[in-house]
């Protein structure tokens, strides 16, 4: 029996951005925020994600989970200050804040103290890093918010179906997460009891994580009964050169990726990259042998698109480049403490994230 054709012909009314297209916009702007500690920068490209998601976030139920993201992000900052206030910081500082009793330890815990001065110095310092995650995570959240997970789904290459059935469970969760948590709140207001405060959250805590698995459950049976992942017969040869290439490609990747984010880094960085993608593609392109699966109106990858993932790309090196021309701007010092400053040139570079705000598609609006 043959399988059916594929349809090519385009959707037609109000339609989404690629999945991947968000994704790879948000990794840019994400790997533009680790080329730097300056809180004036990341603020402004935690700003400029912001203002994407404002602009083209749908009303589905994981669109809203940009806000537990941004709150979540603000809890790492605050863990991150109190543990440099409690625990210290190794940042030497000579600008004394205030004391706290310091509790005494045994001789084995050499190192490391609980209580004692804390400086204006180790602040400052624990204050950049915790903005800097704090940014990370704000980024990821804005992917979540704009890229479907179904739809990613969808759009795996065949060579990744094993992996990609995890990582898109894993990923539908926290939206899932978020949504779950909302409809209890409402449903404990509608029944007059208080939906805020620590006991409010405990009572909500069990279903939440209870619904969220049921439905993980739900999409891997779901995903069962529909075959997905069946591959056809390929020689053995081919499946295990297959599996070496997409590997390889993937660590190549990765190990590129640390060396671009390292200083020092960007000289055998680039050859690795580029190696690392030839291979991935090689394996990606011989493991669609393997799909059986067809794709009805499959998601286009048009101008919008390229738009989409190459402002983030661009984000990304023009502000890996800034940083490499002038370090002192992009990681202020804290010994001695000095005023961060925002490099005009780097304004632009950042601001080119705006761009999905104006060329990506105005999201379908689900009826009331």
């Amino acid at each position: 029996m043959s399988s059916p054709a594929r349809s090519t012909r385009p959707p037609t009314g109000p339609r989404q951005l690629h999945p991947a297209a968000w994704w790879l916009w948000a990794l840019g702007l994400g790997a533009a925020a680790t080329r730097t500690t300056n809180p004036v920068i990341l603020l402004l490209l935690a700003a400029t994600a912001g203002y994407v998601v404002a602009a083209r976030r749908g009303d589905a139920p994981w669109s809203r989970s940009y806000g537990a993201f941004l709150r979540l992000g603000l809890l790492v900052l605050g863990i991150r200050l109190v543990f440099a206030v409690l625990l210290g910081s190794p940042v030497p500082g000579t600008h004394v804040l205030f004391t706290l009793p310091e509790l005494p330890l045994p001789a084995w815990a050499q190192g490391v103290r609980i209580g004692g001065r804390v400086t204006l110095e180790g602040l400052l310092s624990a204050l950049y890093d915790g903005l800097r995650l704090a940014t990370l995570l704000v980024c990821v959240g804005a992917a979540n918010s704009l890229a479907s997970p179904a739809r990613l789904l969808r759009a795996l290459p065949g060579a990744l179906y094993e992996a990609g059935v995890a990582v898109v469970v894993a990923m539908t969760f926290a939206p899932n997460l978020v949504a779950d948590v909302r409809r209890l709140r409402a449903a404990r207001r509608l029944r007059g009891r208080n939906d805020r405060g620590v006991a409010a959250v405990l009572s909500v805590g069990l279903p939440v994580l209870e619904g969220a698995l049921e439905r993980s459950i739900a999409l891997a049976a779901a995903m069962d009964t529909r075959g997905f992942g069946r591959t056809a017969d390929v020689p053995r040869r081919l499946a295990r050169v297959t599996a070496a290439l997409t590997l390889a490609g993937l660590l190549g990747v990765c190990l590129a990726a640390y060396g671009l984010l390292t200083a020092g880094g960007a000289g055998w960085a680039l050859p690795v990259l580029l190696l690392g993608l030839a291979a991935a593609f090689a394996g990606l392109l011989l493991g669609s042998r393997r799909s059986l699966r067809t794709r009805h109106r499959p998601d286009p990858w048009a101008l919008p698109e390229w738009l989409t993932a190459g402002s983030g790309a661009a984000v990304a090196a023009l502000v890996t480049w800034l940083a490499s021309r002038d370090p002192a701007a992009f990681t202020p010092t804290v010994v001695p403490p000095t005023v961060p400053v925002l490099p005009l040139a780097v304004v632009p570079a950042v601001l080119l994230g705006l761009v999905p705000a104006f060329a990506a598609p105005t999201p379908p609006r689900r009826a009331s």
